[in-house]
Formats: C-alpha cells, structure tokens, sequence
C-alpha cells in the first residue's frame, strides 16, 4: 500500500468504551503515516480506556469527548466534522453505540456527528461474543446495514472477558486495508461477468439424513459483494449457507446437490469472463438412497465419486479465468499446485483448515494465492476484504 495514499482525505476516528480502545491507536498511527489527516472522537466511557492525550500526540488534532466543550472555532463543531469527513470510522464500536445509531438516539457528540455524516460510515464491532450473537445487536447490525453502514466483522479468538469466541476487533492492519479499499473503490470489474460457486453441497442418505461440510459459504458471499461494489455482473450458483445473500444485486441459482451444482454451472459457465470456484461441494456421495428413513441398528454406507466440477469447466473453459479455492489439512502448497495443474485452473487459494482463525465457518481466513508462475501467503484478514485483495490478483491474471 502506498504510503502517501490517503493524503488530502480527512478521516473521522470515532473511539468508544471497550477494551480494544487500545488498538485504536495503531490505527490512527498507519492512517497518519499513510497521509490522512486524523480527527479522534471519543465518547466518555473510552476515555476511561485510553487517554485523549495519547490521540491528540498520535492524530496530531485536539481530541473531541463532549458535545458542551468550548468550541475552538464558532462553527457548529459536529456538523462542521460530518462536512469535513471522507471517511467515519467507528472502531471498537460496542453494542450500546450500534443500537443508538440503529434507533436515530443522537445523546454525545460521536452520535450527533454520525447523524450528520453524509460520507460512508464504517463499524467495528468488538464485544463479548454472547453480545455480538444476542438477536438484538443483529438485528441493529441488520438494520444500518441496509441503511448503508459499512461493517467489518469481528474475528473469533481469545476475548478479554476470558471467553473464546467471535468479537475481537481485526488487526489494525485490515482496518486500515478496508478504510483504503472503500475510499479508493474503482469500477475496475465494470462490464466483467464474474460466476462464482459458494456454500457447501448435501447428499441424501435416505428421507431424513444427508452428508455435507462446514462450509458457510460467506467466502462466496464476500467474493461477490466485493466484485459487485466494484461493477461486475455476478451470478452466484448457491449450495447450503449460514448467511443470507438476500441483499446482493446478483443473480441467484439454488442447488444442494453436488450434480445439481455441475448441472447448473455446465449450462452457463461458458458466457462468464471469471469463473471463481469457492463452493465446497461434496466429493462423493452415496451410492443408493433409501426413501425411508433407515432403521436398522448397522449401517453401510458405499460412496461413489461426484464429478468434478472445476476440471471440468478447466478442461472445456475457452476465454474465462477459472479461479478455484483448495482446503488442505497437510502438504498445502504441493497438493494445491497439483490442483492448479490437473485442473487447468488459472489461480488456486489455498488454505490450511487446521489453522486458527482459517478455513470454514469463520470470518477470516490464512491463504496462499498461486498460479504457474508466481506465489503469495496472504496472513490473517477478514473474509470481505481478503476478497478484495483476491479480485486485485485475479485482475493481474
């Protein structure tokens, strides 16, 4: 990343009272050095975290933590910051910051000013997890996002409160990756027509059971949010998800089988300038379904092969690109090169599941971007904005 990229842009840094108030400081750090100029609000509750001080020395600006201080210009200070802002960036934001905002309660100057902004506001949640997952801060989180509020998902780890779990604030690192991605968001996939595959796939054992995988499927997701935002046509062919894809502007086609996913990509793979494989369908399946529910105290089970999706599109594929993605518990990079070969794919994302923090169900992920000619270990980010940085590499095929 450039380090003069975000010079000219005023960027809003709004702290509030949890713990990871003290990554905070990073952040302001590396958007100050790569040429940003930073304005820190905090709300009374952070400052028992962090002292302003240490904003005001690391933002190089006065540091904002009551609506009623005295003014230092005769402008209506939160209003005058909303017209300054390109950017508002909410990090760590706890539960009782977002069910504010999602109410219109504007109480302190973060809230007063956020009602104000009319550039793109970006949250951080960070919380306990059983906070993060109480309905009720989904549903707050559900309802700015469909506002227009940016999101970063927590990461899942060891919390403060000694819980594991979903609700530690990302690395700085990524923050600032996001911020830079949205302020710097180019249509550069604009008339591109990008098919991607996601979630995992079932296979029927009899009436009432199957076998699957733990794929979420919010890979994909992320995948086709970023390719959106940044102009593509995108149609997602969609296997079993934990996460609703409702509110993409894509096309979507349901399937849950394995040979209902090839079917569905086999008819239209061919009319696609990008064919990226993220969908973790089943392998095998098995070989006779019962339409009653089995009962019997032993059962065996024989497994067929399902066919393979990615070598076939990679073997009959005329222009497009095919991006494939491949889950590995040992040996990642030799079996993920023998993949891009005998798939004639174009790209593989490579990932150890055994790894914390990567693989399935989460919301970040450890890869390795290959192709025949080059290789990249990409470290610890979240799912949406290493999705970002995949579109970057698969624009440089």
């Amino acid at each position: 990343m450039k380090s003069n990229l975000l010079v000219g842009k005023c960027i809003v840094v709004a702290v509030t009272g949890g713990i990871a108030a003290y990554k905070t400081c990073e952040i302001v750090s590396l958007l100050k050095k790569r040429g940003a100029n930073v304005k820190v609000v905090m709300t009374e509750n952070a400052t028992r975290f962090v002292s302003p001080l240490t904003f005001e020395t690391l933002s190089d600006n006065p540091v904002i933590t009551n609506t009623f201080s005295r003014p230092k210009t005769w402008e209506v200070e939160h209003i005058a910051l909303a017209k300054q802002a390109d950017l508002f960036l909410i990090a760590p934001c706890t539960a009782n910051v977002i069910g504010k905002i999602a109410s219109g309660i504007a109480d302190d100057f973060l809230t007063t000013t956020v009602m104000a902004c009319k550039c793109p506001v970006v949250i951080a949640p960070a919380m306990n997890t059983a906070m993060y997952q109480n309905p009720i801060v989904q549903r707050n989180c559900n309802t700015l996002k469909e506002l227009g509020y940016y999101f970063i998902n927590p990461a899942s780890g060891f919390l403060a409160c000694g819980d594991i779990g979903q609700g530690r604030l990302p690395e700085p690192s990524s923050i600032v990756e996001y911020v830079c991605n949205l302020l710097f968001l180019s249509m550069d996939l604009k008339d591109k027509r990008i098919l991607i595959t996601a979630g995992a796939t079932s296979e029927p054992i009899d009436a009432v059971r199957f076998i699957t995988n733990r794929s979420s499927g919010k890979m994909g997701y992320g995948l086709a949010k970023a390719a959106i935002e940044r102009g593509a046509s995108v149609t997602v062919i969609l296997g079993q998800v934990k996460i609703s894809f409702d509110d993409l502007k894509a096309e979507i086609v349901k399937v849950s089988t394995t040979n209902e996913m090839f079917e569905a990509v086999k008819k239209i793979y061919g009319d696609f300038d990008y064919i990226i494989m993220a969908a973790a369908p089943g392998d095998y399946r098995p070989e006779k379904f019962s339409k009653d529910k089995l009962k019997d105290d032993k059962i065996s089970l024989t497994l067929v092969k399902n066919p393979d999706i990615a070598k076939f599109v990679g073997e009959n594929k005329r222009a497009g690109k095919l991006i494939i993605f491949c889950a590995e518990t040992k040996n990642l990079k030799e079996y993920a090169r023998e993949k891009l070969t005998k798939k004639h794919a174009d790209m593989v994302i490579a990932n150890d599941v055994t790894k914390s923090g990567a693989g399935f169900d989460g919301d970040t992920n450890i890869v390795s971007v290959i192709t025949k000619d080059t290789e990249e270990d990409i470290p610890l980010t979240d799912k949406y904005i290493l999705s970002g940085m995949i579109l970057d590499r698969i624009l440089n095929l």
